[in-house]
C-alpha cells in the first residue's frame, strides 16, 4: 500500500472516522483505523460494531493494500502536519507517514481481522436538506431517554410518510416533535417507522457539521434502509448503523386534543422568568408553579425552596379560556423553550394534571414540545 495526498483532506477523513473508536478491551483492533486502498479509492474505515464510518480520501494511488493504526495516535500525529502532501506507505508492520521534514512509523496491525461494515443496497433512498435535517435533530434529540433498559425510547423515531418526515424524542416525561419535508423519496414504501439509535445521529450531526464544500451533493443528506440497518451518506462519507428492534409508543394518545387555556407571551421573557423560579426550585425536583390569570392577563411564575427561599415574577400575556395553574420541571419547560426560534411563545392547557404543550406562534407548525406536570 502506498498513497499520496494533501494533509488538510487526510485530516478531514480521520476527523471524520476516528471519533467513534475508543479503548476496547476485549476487541483491541477497534481502536485502529482501517485503511483501505482499492478500485482506485482511498477509504479510511472505523466501527464499534454498532456503528460503522466510511469516508473517501481524495488522493494518489501508488500501491494498494490495507493496514490498520491505532486511530488516536494517527489523528494526533496527523494533525500537527502542515498542509503539505504526505505520503504513507507500509513497512513490515508498520505504516510509514513521510511529509516534507516530517517521517514517523506507526504500529499497525493486519486487516484481516478488522471487522466487516455491513453492505447496504442503494436502489432506493430518501433525501433531505442538509441544513433543515441537522436542525430538527438538535430540535428532539435532547428528550431522548437515557435509560438503556427502556429500549424504543433509547432512540430517535422516524414516521416517514411519503414526502414527509416526523421525528420523534421522549423519555416519557416529556416529548419532542418535529417535521420537515423529504426533498427526494427513492422509495417504493410510501410510509416506514424506524427508531435510529441516538449515539449514531449525534455521529451524523457531527459529520454533517465539519468542513465541507459547497457542491449539491453537500448541500443534501441521503439515508438508505435494510430491514434492520440505515445507511447515511454525505459527499463522500457514509454511516451504517443498526436500527433499534422495539415498538415506539403511541405517543400521539398523550397530546391533548381539547384544551381550556391558551396563553401567548414572549419566549424570552418566560425563559428569564422561569431561569429565576430555578434558583429557588426544591433539589432534585426543579418544580416551578405558573398560574395563568385570564382577568389581569398575566402569567406568575414562582417557586419556593425551604433552603434558599422564593421567587414570584408577573409576566403579561395574552391568555384566553379559563384561569389555570400547572407546576412543571424548569429543565425540562427551558430545554423547550431553548428549542422554538420565534419571538413569542404559545402554551396550550388542560389542567395541572394534564401534559401541557408549547409550540411557536409563527407559522411554523412542524415543531411541538409536551411537557408531563408535576402533580401536586
Amino acid at each position: 500500500m502506498k498513497i499520496v495526498c494533501l494533509q488538510k483532506n487526510l485530516k478531514q477523513g480521520v476527523f471524520t472516522t476516528a471519533h467513534i473508536t475508543g479503548k476496547n478491551v476485549n476487541l483491541p483492533i477497534l481502536n485502529n483505523l482501517l485503511i483501505q486502498v482499492d478500485n482506485n479509492i482511498i477509504k479510511l474505515i472505523s466501527t464499534n460494531l454498532e456503528i460503522g464510518i466510511t469516508s473517501i480520501v481524495r488522493g494518489k494511488i501508488e500501491e494498494t493494500g490495507a493496514f490498520t493504526v491505532d486511530a488516536r495516535v494517527l489523528s494526533e500525529y496527523i494533525n500537527l502536519l502542515p498542509n503539505q502532501k504526505v505520503e504513507l506507505s507500509l513497512e513490515t508492520d508498520n505504516l510509514l507517514i513521510k511529509s516534507e521534514n516530517y517521517k514517523t512509523k506507526i504500529k499497525g496491525q493486519s486487516s484481516e481481522e478488522y471487522p466487516l461494515i455491513p453492505e447496504i443496497t442503494k436502489d432506493q433512498y430518501y433525501s433531505l436538506k442538509i441544513d433543515e435535517f441537522k436542525s430538527a435533530i438538535s430540535n428532539i434529540i435532547f428528550a431522548v431517554s437515557a435509560d438503556e433498559n427502556r429500549l424504543a425510547l433509547s432512540g430517535v423515531l422516524f414516521n416517514i410518510e411519503k414526502d414527509n418526515l416526523t421525528m420523534v424524542a421522549t423519555d416519557s416525561y416529556r416529548l419532542a416533535e418535529k417535521r420537515i419535508k423529504i426533498t427526494s423519496n427513492q422509495n417504493n414504501d410510501d410510509e416506514r417507522k424506524i427508531i435510529i439509535p441516538t449515539r449514531t445521529l449525534q455521529e451524523v450531526v457531527r459529520i454533517m457539521s465539519g468542513d465541507y464544500s459547497d457542491s449539491k451533493e453537500s448541500q443534501e443528506i441521503k439515508f438508505y434502509l435494510s430491514d434492520n440497518q440505515i445507511l447515511f451518506e454525505l459527499d463522500g462519507v457514509e454511516v451504517v448503523s443498526r436500527l433499534i428492534e422495539a415498538q415506539y409508543p403511541d405517543y400521539q394518545q398523550i397530546i391533548p386534543k381539547d384544551y381550556k387555556t391558551n396563553i401567548v407571551l414572549e419566549r424570552q421573557e418566560l425563559t428569564r422568568a422561569i431561569k429565576a423560579c430555578s434558583i429557588f426550585s426544591k433539589t432534585g425536583i426543579n418544580d416551578v408553579t405558573l398560574d395563568f390569570l385570564k382577568d389581569k392577563q398575566q402569567v406568575i411564575t414562582s417557586a419556593i425552596s425551604g433552603q434558599t427561599g422564593e421567587n414570584v415574577t408577573n409576566l403579561n400575556a395574552k391568555i384566553t379560556g379559563n384561569d389555570n395553574s400547572i407546576t412543571i420541571n424548569s429543565r425540562y419547560l427551558l430545554d423547550g423553550l431553548n428549542n422554538i426560534s420565534s419571538d413569542m411563545v404559545k402554551i396550550e392547557l388542560v389542567d395541572g394534571n394534564t401534559p401541557c404543550l408549547i409550540k411557536p406562534t409563527d407559522d411554523n407548525k412542524d415543531y411541538l414540545y409536551i411537557v408531563m406536570p408535576i402533580k401536586r
